[in-house]
């Protein structure tokens, strides 16, 4: 393995699997939208380890910026990229600059887009990690105390979900993101293309960016052991930042995982392993839906799209 993109690798899980590549020897391409921050990441990240490091503006809810950004990746081979940004966006239903509710934008169309447009970078047996959450599965703990997903219909998603909570936002487009990586492994080995296709959920993570929209007091209780204890007694898939981003390099590029594409990988207490994710999950018309809709809403052109994909 030479080189992997990862969004959202300067904080959190996404820095915690950076770091993990770069003690692999991985060069890395970092994409977010705190160019300072990643830089400092990046210097970080060559002195310690001596490998490359290249950042890339990015603001997943903005699709000129997808696009953007997919032009200044370098032009090079990429054994796997990571779409592991997100975000919970609490208060008023806000929209992009595109005129989509925030959460969708930044949680689906924006990695749904810059995966159509890298598609033709990836080499031979590369894999494409999508970050999802347990979240997405109503009848798990997880799913209940966020807030139930809805229906994964990407047009109301992104134009009319103002009567849902940001909780159901949040955990509707991890819906939709498990559905997205499921619809990728089928349509490339349509295709007989050898890139895999992985969902993983990192589990819940005290002290990552997750909450930074909740009240202060939430946040600093989310830490506290208190909190881990009760989480694990109510079920809560509980992880940390150090195991779930090491997680997320290993699925990125240990070779135990070569043949994964199309499976969903769960960190929990220690412990990495392949589960089943939500029943609706697997619904192949939602999700081809889901992913035509998603297309017509990021304005794909002809000459963006990879053949494979249509």
């Amino acid at each position: 393995m030479t080189t992997v993109l990862i969004t959202g690798g300067h904080s959190g899980i996404g820095l915690a699997a950076a770091t993990e590549l770069a003690a692999r020897k991985v060069d890395l391409i970092l994409a977010g939208r705190s160019p300072d921050r990643m830089r400092a990441v990046a210097d970080d990240l060559r002195a310690a380890h001596g490998v490359s490091v290249t950042t890339v503006a990015l603001d997943l809810c903005s699709l000129a910026s997808v696009r953007e950004a997919a032009t200044r990746v370098p032009a090079t081979q990429l054994d796997a990229l990571l779409c592991n940004a997100g975000g919970r966006f609490e208060g008023d239903v806000t929209f992009s600059p595109d005129g989509y509710e925030t959460t969708f934008a930044a949680n689906c169309l924006g990695h749904f887009l810059l995966v159509e447009l890298l598609l033709p970078q990836l080499a031979e047996n590369a894999r494409v990690i999508y970050t999802a959450s347990g979240t997405h599965d109503r009848d798990t703990t997880d799913g209940r105390m966020v807030g139930a997903a809805a229906e994964p219909d990407a047009e109301a998603l992104a134009t009319n979900a103002t009567a849902l909570s940001a909780g159901k936002r949040y955990s509707t487009s991890k819906l939709c993101t498990v559905m997205y990586a499921y619809e990728l492994h089928r349509r490339l080995r349509k295709a007989g293309s050898t890139v895999s296709s992985i969902a993983y959920d990192p589990g819940s993570v005290p002290g990552t960016g997750f909450l930074r929209g909740m009240p202060r007091p939430v946040q600093l209780f989310s830490t506290t052991r208190a909190m881990n204890w009760l989480s694990r007694r109510l079920g809560v898939t509980v992880s940390d930042v150090a195991f779930s981003g090491a997680s997320l390099a290993t699925l990125a590029a240990d070779p135990e995982y070569a043949d994964a594409s199309g499976k969903y990988f769960q960190a929990k207490q220690g412990k990495l392993s392949a589960v089943r994710s939500a029943k609706l999950s697997y619904d192949e018309r939602r999700a081809a839906k889901l992913w035509d809709d998603s297309r017509r809403l990021a304005r794909l052109t002809p000459d963006e799209e990879p053949a494979q994909l249509r």
